[in-house]
């Protein structure tokens, strides 16, 4: 279908992830919504202001009118060219342990010979 091949090319560009829903009625009297989704996207707080992009479209025909929403998560890029530049709140940072020799210098100061 039309929406996985949506989705498989936002993935490939580099988003986190996608949704793509299809609503409306066609030939019938009820209306049906579709939803097709992968990878990782949020959907509460400040963070998906900053990082969800939407885009809602109506396609109209002779049987009815069809309307199609897609969600993309875009990624964090420090440049802010191809994602948000704000990092993620959630994102923990691991550095490498100080040197047990620089803390002690640090505490009690350098040491003088004369």
């Amino acid at each position: 279908m039309g929406a996985n091949s949506i989705i498989k090319g936002v993935i490939k560009d580099g988003a986190k992830g996608c949704e793509v829903i299809i609503s409306g009625k066609l030939r019938q009297q009820r209306a049906k919504s579709m939803k097709y989704k992968q990878g990782y996207l949020i959907s509460s707080g400040q963070p998906r202001q900053d990082y969800v992009d939407e885009a809602v479209r109506h396609v109209f025909f002779k049987q009815g009118i069809m309307g199609v929403k897609v969600r993309i998560m875009l990624d964090h890029d420090p440049s802010g060219k191809f994602g948000v530049k704000i990092p993620f709140p959630d994102r923990v940072e691991i550095r490498e342990p100080k040197d047990d020799h620089d803390e002690e210098e640090r505490r009690t100061g350098p040491t003088h010979q004369e």
